[in-house]
């Protein structure tokens, strides 16, 4: 059932939202006109290639149309791809034009987020991925300092399994450090081997929310990526890296009790992941049958 919203209503989400964005995004523009950078902050907007304008657009999403949307000024979707405006001044996504240039990837999407969420969940990694890519190489990926020096975050590697599930962190692995993972992980693969509890998949969700478009609202946007910033957060805290300097913890998973602390805060994140990943492929699901009852 499509949800209307009036013309204040609509004013006001895009409000709330972009003052909601301006959170993360504001900082972000400020460092890089001063051409500074923040390695635990900087990655959601550099690896995930979402622009921060683009994070500040609110969108309505599949199912909601904005009433009196030509009145000036405009409703925010006026002129954007992928929406129409009928005879009543109404505008909304226009799923079959999304479709007709975006379908197959959508469905892979959709594929690859369901598989995620019927996967089993493990928590038993320790975030170890990240003393992976710097395991025997003098070359960090940032420029901080490492909390235990080269030869600890060796050793921390060498002591434990590497039980990685994620491709996209597996793949930054230094050579030395492949061969020491469980499993051999490739893209081919990636469907068969992520699961919820990975803390990269719990990021990932931002990145499918934002290529779903126009089909993901705002809100469901924005709860995504600020899920990712707490994954993140763990990721850099649980790292080999010591961001005590920028006010991070510190999650020493080369103990018991940062093993612990690890684990605790992995399986919240994976609680908190679970309803937005169902969200995310029923919003696909009514997309795709929209699309047929249309036909």
């Amino acid at each position: 059932m499509e949800t209307e919203l009036t013309r204040p209503q609509w004013l006001r989400a895009a409000a709330e939202h972009e003052d909601r964005a301006a959170r993360w995004v504001r900082p972000h523009l400020e460092r890089r006109r001063a051409g500074q950078k923040h390695p635990v902050w900087d990655f959601l907007f550099d690896y995930y290639r979402l622009r921060p304008s683009q994070l500040s657009r609110w969108h309505p999403g599949l199912g909601t149309a904005l009433l009196d949307a030509t009145t000036a000024p405009a409703s925010p979707t006026s002129g954007w791809r992928d929406y129409r405006v009928d005879e009543h001044g109404t505008a909304r996504l226009d799923t079959g034009a999304l479709l007709a240039h975006r379908e197959e990837g959508l469905r892979q999407v959709r594929a690859l987020v369901a598989s995620i969420g019927g996967a089993q969940p493990h928590f038993d990694c320790f975030g170890l991925h990240e003393w992976a890519m710097l395991y025997r190489t003098d070359a960090p990926r940032h420029g901080l300092p490492l909390r235990l020096g080269a030869e600890g975050t060796n050793r921390v590697v060498e002591f434990h399994q590497l039980k990685c599930s994620h491709f996209d962190a597996y793949r930054f692995f230094t050579p030395a450090a492949r061969p020491l993972n469980l499993t051999v992980l490739t893209r081919e693969g990636q469907a068969g081997s992520d699961q919820p509890g990975c803390v990269h998949a719990t990021m990932d969700l931002y990145k499918w929310a934002s290529t779903m478009g126009p089909v993901t609202p705002g809100d469901l946007l924005l709860d995504c990526f600020e899920l990712a910033a707490k994954a993140r957060r763990l990721d850099m805290e649980a790292s080999p890296y010591d961001c005590r300097g920028l006010g991070f913890g510190v999650v020493a998973i080369e103990t018991a009790e940062g093993k612990a602390e690890y684990v605790r805060r992995q399986r919240e994140l994976a609680a908190e992941a679970e309803p937005l990943r169902v969200r995310l492929v029923a919003l696909l699901d009514a997309l795709f049958a929209d699309s047929m009852t249309s036909r």
